[in-house]
């Protein structure tokens, strides 16, 4: 086939209200770092993890139980959701809470800051989307303006067991991007209430049980105002106003375009950081932070090809594929 018979890359959404619910979400996750520290100053990790996402279940169960007129999942799809949600609301959750212990706020959102990389990676092994060249560049300025950052907050040289930390964070990272592509056609035929209510009940039962030892013995009463302040913004602002806006996103611009956004996290993390657990930025931070906007910026704009339809992923059939 000829260059001027091949179908054009279609051009992106203009900015809009999609883009804006994006931008808010990169700024209650970007501030979600720093009160994860003040929760855990109280709280062990999997603990606050399990009651933040039990009480964000609980509020989306109720909001999806009355949404009207929209059918729910198929049973099949039920099944299927709940696993996807071990992924992203589970697995990802207890290496990300174990990792945020030793891992400073600002590096830590930097670390996550790296998953439209392996989004655009998995999406295209996966035969999901075929990034164009200028998306390409777009991510590798990001990863540069990430490795200014991460390499001038001298990662080596903080607490014990941060390097453990920051490779838990970064594997949570790549958990959290394959949950994001695999969750993409889902997001396209079932309502955003239904499918963040069932991922989140997959995610909600494991921290249950693995924070239940220590659930057990907990005394309610000790925790103080800040904990308590913390799992209010953790459950609803960061698990459930978030999370609308994040699978809203990936229905509307697809998982590369949506990633991209994350890497506003850490300039807001940053500077929540700075104000709220004293963590003070270098001029390196500064200038990372100013390149990682840069290539937000070209990914957004860029045209993503279109779909890979020559050969199928392992393991999903075309008919499976929705992109």
């Amino acid at each position: 086939m000829s260059s001027s018979n091949k179908p054009l890359a279609p051009s992106p959404a203009a900015f809009g209200l999609t883009d804006l619910g994006l931008i808010l979400t990169a700024i209650i996750w970007g501030a979600h770092y720093s009160v994860l520290k003040v929760g855990l100053q109280t709280l062990h990790p999997f603990t606050f993890s399990a009651i933040r996402l039990v009480s964000a279940f609980i509020i989306l169960i109720v909001l999806a139980v009355n949404v009207r007129n929209v059918p729910w999942p198929s049973r099949k799809d039920i099944v299927t959701l709940v696993a996807l949600g071990l992924i992203g609301n589970g697995f990802y959750q207890l290496v990300f809470m174990e990792g945020m212990t030793t891992t400073r706020a600002g590096i830590a959102a930097l670390i996550i800051a790296a998953s439209p990389a392996w989004v655009a990676i998995i999406g295209r092994l996966m035969g999901r989307e075929r990034v164009s060249a200028r998306a390409w560049l777009g991510i590798a300025l990001q990863l540069v303006g990430v490795a200014c950052v991460v390499l001038s907050s001298n990662m080596l040289g903080g607490p014990k067991g941060a390097l453990t930390g920051t490779m838990l964070i970064m594997f949570g990272g790549i958990l959290w991007s394959l949950y994001s592509v695999l969750l993409q056609p889902y997001t396209e035929r079932i309502h955003p209430m239904h499918l963040s209510a069932i991922t989140l009940s997959g995610g909600a039962l494991l921290m249950l049980i693995v924070a239940s030892p220590d659930l057990i013995h907990l005394n309610f009463a000790t925790i103080g105002v800040p904990a308590w302040s913390a799992l209010a913004y953790s459950s609803i602002g960061a698990m459930v106003i978030a999370y609308m806006l994040f699978y809203n996103g990936i229905k509307v611009l697809g998982p590369t375009r949506t990633a991209v956004y994350g890497n506003l996290q850490p300039i807001v993390a940053i500077l929540v950081a700075w104000y709220l657990v004293h963590e003070s930025p270098s001029l390196w931070q500064w200038v990372g932070a100013a390149i990682i906007t840069g290539g937000l910026m070209m990914s957004r704009t860029a045209k993503v090809d279109a779909p890979i339809e020559d050969i199928p992923p392992p393991n999903i059939s075309r008919e499976a594929r929705t992109v």
